[in-house]
């Protein structure tokens, strides 16, 4: 980027947990893209989440700090205020999530769900359920829509009750599903949860209701992320690749800023990696 035009950059992060950059999938994918960004000749800043209260309100606030661009991260994206701000002309980039006419970097989720059913299949499993996100976003449509793509390919029932509404990285909401699940009177053998860091309350789950892993119940996580790796026995997961998530949205949100006309609004799709743990063992006979 030529000198004297430094192109600044904010970037919209309010994930529900409240973990901030501590957050283990998250702090990867930002800190990918902010290097990224500042690599090819930009300033990033965050975007002041609690001076932000109407309709307009990113979008004025990004208009009042002289704001060239925004990566929305994180964000109620059903909002208006997140809405308007893709809408209002401000070049934007999202990460796991589709808005139309604006360019965004996603995973491949569908295939991270059906690699991790297919997976439990193949080890005698026909009773599957799963605790899935908050079910206000594209990324839980999909893995849902996708679930139940997989398991009807297979003939494989799914109750009602094998679907639960949970929240990411919410350890004590996933340990209080896993445990309904666990007490159910015809319970599921493989437990597919939103993410990895639900595991930790799954596992709580299984130890509270007496149940070994994976002799007695099985699990699969989301992102693979570092931290459950190091857990035992290992999570089987779904890698997700947050560098180059974080650096393709900041290659993406420069491109549309110099080329304004002809760089591209489809949505890129980063494909996944399936991470065999021993959280997943063979159906037990019950």
């Amino acid at each position: 980027m030529a000198e004297n035009t430094l192109k600044r950059l904010g970037i919209v992060y309010a994930e529900e947990s409240n973990r901030g950059l501590t957050h283990p999938f998250f702090s990867l994918v930002l800190n990918a893209f902010k290097e990224e960004a500042e690599e090819l000749g930009c300033e990033v800043t965050f975007i002041n989440n609690r001076l932000v209260s109407t309709e307009t309100g990113y979008t004025d606030y990004c208009r009042a700090g002289r704001l060239d661009a925004v990566c929305v991260v994180c964000a109620d994206y059903s909002s208006e205020s997140i809405r308007n701000l893709v809408y209002s002309g401000i070049p934007c980039v999202t990460i796991d999530h589709l808005f139309k006419r604006s360019p965004a970097v996603l995973s491949d989720n569908e295939t991270g769900i059906e690699m991790l059913v297919e997976h439990a299949i193949s080890k005698g499993h026909r009773r599957i359920a799963f605790v899935h996100g908050h079910n206000n976003s594209i990324v839980t449509r999909a893995r849902i829509m996708q679930f139940r793509n997989v398991m009807s390919c297979h003939h494989l029932p799914i109750p009602d009750e094998y679907i639960q509404e949970g929240r990411y990285d919410d350890i004590r909401l996933t340990r209080k599903l896993v445990t309904g699940l666990l007490m159910l009177p015809e319970r599921p053998t493989f437990i597919l949860l939103p993410d990895d860091i639900s595991y930790l309350g799954a596992q709580d789950a299984a130890k509270e209701c007496a149940m070994r892993i994976p002799e007695d119940i099985s699990f699969a996580g989301y992102d693979g992320i570092p931290l459950t790796q190091t857990l035992r026995p290992r999570l089987t997961t779904v890698r997700q690749d947050c560098d180059q998530l974080g650096k393709l949205a900041a290659r993406r949100l420069v491109d549309l800023l110099g080329h304004p006309d002809t760089a591209s609004r489809l949505p890129a799709i980063l494909p996944v990696e399936f991470m065999e743990g021993g959280t997943v063992g063979n159906a037990p006979d019950v």
